[in-house]
């Protein structure tokens, strides 16, 4: 079995609306990010982990599909993901309810249904998509 770890690590200084942390990847992708209450649920400059799920999300679904679509002997010229993760309040707390993916996918060759089925595959394998415990849905543009 392939076992793949990956890392990033969190620091947090002081209270939950007064205070600040920092993000980093092991990657290097992001280093000392900025993040806070005021990144979370007020708009300010920084990430926040709805924002990272979400660029999670949409890259893994990405790369799904692409896998996906090449087991069919079929080779994307694009595949553009965006993912909206909607953070609610509910009784029991605020809890990440939906993931909204965006698809616009062109594969030369390939007919919309084929395209049709490699998507929605791709949304219901994709490691990620496993991970959530929320709803996902999908809207998706077919290139032919």
């Amino acid at each position: 079995m392939t076992q793949i770890n990956k890392n990033a690590s969190a620091h947090w200084e002081g209270s939950l609306k007064e205070g600040k942390g920092t993000v980093s990847m092991e990657s290097g992708a992001l280093d000392n990010q900025p993040y806070g209450f005021n990144t979370r649920f007020e708009d300010k400059a920084g990430t926040n982990p709805e924002e990272m799920i979400a660029a999670a999300h949409a890259s893994c679904y990405s790369m799904a599909l692409s896998m996906i679509l090449g087991m069919s002997d079929m080779t994307p010229d694009n595949i553009d993901t965006k993912c909206t993760i909607t953070l609610e309040k509910l009784d029991d707390g605020f809890t990440v309810t939906k993931s909204h993916l965006v698809l616009n996918l062109t594969v030369k060759g390939a007919s919309e249904s084929d395209m049709k089925d490699a998507a929605e595959k791709a949304k219901e394998g994709c490691p990620i998509s496993k991970l959530l415990n929320c709803d996902i849905t999908l809207d998706a543009t077919y290139n032919l």
